[in-house]
């Protein structure tokens, strides 16, 4: 009778040992589901209605100087094509001059549009910066309504069901 006892006992701890294993393995599984999302940075800046304003915006800012640089150019080019034409009746020392004037115009002209060029980057980068904290706010807004856990910017593999750039864009969309 004691050893039925002993054998009915391990048969109980056996059994109350694979309902603990299977306790713990399903508390393992039962973690709670992450929401991953993932968004397309350089399309959304290409994208959002608010980068083609700035654009254009940007053109407008920097019409006035563009206008400079080309009459600039384009007096060089008169001046040329007047040497060139007048260069059999004016005296070598006249020509000499005036073509280091063309070059000293020339030179400037150049420093003037690397200036230009440099002063159109700066200002659309600041844009562009102001732009992206503008979308990052969206992301944040969106992430936390929909209860997002992670949003990532890059991904080697990306499916439709986690892509959140349209619905960024759509939100972009909206705003003012």
């Amino acid at each position: 009778m004691f050893k039925n006892t002993k054998i009915k006992m391990g048969k109980h701890w056996a059994l109350l040992f694979l309902a603990a294993i299977t306790l713990v393995a399903s508390a393992a599984n039962a973690q709670p589901v992450v929401r991953i999302g993932f968004i397309d940075p350089v399309r959304l800046i290409e994208q959002a209605p608010q980068g083609g304003r700035v654009l254009e915006q940007l053109e407008i800012e920097f019409q006035p100087s563009n206008r400079n640089l080309m009459k600039q150019h384009n007096r060089i080019q008169e001046m040329e094509a007047a040497l060139e034409k007048n260069i059999l009746v004016i005296s070598a020392s006249d020509a000499q001059a005036r073509q280091r004037e063309l070059d000293n115009l020339k030179r400037r002209l150049k420093r003037s549009q690397q200036e230009a060029r440099e002063d159109y980057n700066l200002r659309r980068n600041e844009e562009i910066g102001k732009l992206q904290s503008l979308v990052r706010e969206i992301i944040v807004e969106l992430a936390k309504e929909e209860g997002y856990d992670l949003i990532i910017e890059q991904a080697v593999y990306v499916s439709e069901a986690v892509n959140l750039t349209d619905e960024v864009l759509e939100r972009l969309a909206q705003l003012p």
